[in-house]
């Protein structure tokens, strides 16, 4: 199944660019499924039809809607939960919490549209889909959803290592001799059973067949939005297949219109994305786009199948200058902006407002950082090998 997740700047126009890009799929005969997470239903006020409630609906023939229901979600989560943790409940004399009282707490609808997310990925028979288009939030809450699955797996494994589980036997024993007591085998059990989910939305995120579709109005605020969330996504390891530039004015506007100052700065921000990205151009129909015939006339760009994958190489240069490189594609970096951080046989990349944990390749590991430069966008980590760690040669 191919993923398109869609997001941009905020007030970009992106849910009417997803509800397009999903229709002409669907009617080029793909089965799509179109998901979103906007509280307000703003998707469902695009297709002219309501997008929420506990299962998906049709749109048209080949196309389905959904947007899942957080408070629902996080109810029932919770409840599973506090049936798993009763018999510590009990031991703590603490209060069951009712349904009916439960409200999602920040961040619920970003958890409801990965766990979405992943279970279109999974799905098989009839719920199958060839094609998953998402509605993300606006581009820096998307890059935190987009980060979380390996965020938080990165936690789990630091709070609760798996290789202690080996020790399940033991841990009564171990905690009479340490007088303390020892995690719980249920807490393992949960761990393992959250870093199971969390890898399952991983890997739909960073599947080859996914890709990220910027969409921005071409202007000041929209290049300045998306030079930041092409830095974001490029740290993140994930692949931009369009740039679509939407709400464009008519080239023939009179020349003594109002619109001739908003022109011109559309003009000069074309001009800039065509040089760096594969831009595709979506017209201003004059109104806010509501219903099918109105989709259907934005033309929105379909599946680019037709994107590499995103690479991090490194280049083996103990020949001539003793060292390996790690180059790391960041376009739009600043140099100033940047700062690297190792940490064990991790390291802590920080460029603009974004950072990442990334662990090192097995052969860095070995090896000591020399040093970075940042050049036409790649940034090149100089590592040299390590006496006491690198295997010497004969």
């Amino acid at each position: 199944m191919r993923t398109i997740l869609i997001t941009g700047p905020g007030g970009s126009g992106r849910t009417t660019v997803a509800a397009a890009t999903a229709l002409a799929a669907a009617r080029q005969g793909t089965r799509t499924l179109l998901l979103g997470a906007d509280r307000d239903d703003t998707l469902g006020a695009v297709l002219g039809m309501p997008t929420g409630g506990p299962a998906p609906v049709t749109v048209e023939p080949r196309l389905t809607a959904w947007r899942p229901d957080a408070a629902q979600g996080f109810r029932d989560g919770l409840a599973a939960l506090q049936d798993r943790a009763a018999s510590a409940l009990d031991l703590l004399g603490a209060g069951r919490l009712d349904p009916e009282e439960l409200t999602p707490l920040p961040g619920a609808d970003e958890l409801a549209l990965l766990r979405a997310l992943r279970d279109a990925a999974l799905a098989e028979g009839p719920d199958h889909h060839e094609l998953l288009v998402v509605d993300l939030p606006p581009a820096p809450r998307a890059l935190a959803l987009l980060a979380l699955p390996e965020e938080l797996r990165r936690y789990l494994r630091r709070l609760l290592p798996p290789e202690r589980q080996a020790a399940r036997a033991l841990r009564p024993v171990l905690g009479r001799l340490a007088g303390v007591p020892m995690p719980a085998e249920a807490l393992y059990e949960a761990a393992a059973r959250w870093d199971l989910e969390l890898a399952a939305a991983e890997a739909v995120v960073a599947d080859r067949n996914t890709v990220v579709r910027l969409v921005a109005e071409p202007g000041p605020a929209g290049v300045d939005a998306v030079r930041s969330a092409t830095l974001g996504l490029a740290l993140r390891g994930l692949r931009t297949d369009l740039l679509v530039a939407n709400r464009v004015l008519p080239e023939d506007t009179p020349a003594d219109s109002w619109l001739t100052g908003p022109l011109t700065q559309q003009r000069k921000a074309l001009e800039e994305w065509q040089g760096a990205y594969d831009v595709r151009t979506v017209a201003h129909l004059g109104r806010d786009p509501r219903g099918g015939d109105d989709l259907a006339a934005l033309d929105a760009p379909g599946v680019n199948g037709d994107v590499p994958p995103v690479e991090w190489p490194v280049t083996d240069r103990l020949a001539e200058d003793g060292v390996l490189v790690w180059n790391i594609p960041l376009p739009g970096a600043a140099r100033d902006e940047l700062d690297l951080v190792r940490r064990g046989d991790e390291l802590v990349v920080t460029a603009g407002p974004y950072r990442r944990i990334v662990p090192l390749p097995s052969a860095l590991r070995r090896c000591t950082v020399d040093g970075a430069a940042l050049r036409e966008g790649t940034l090149a980590v100089r590592f040299a090998p390590d006496p006491r760690l690198w295997p010497r040669s004969r």
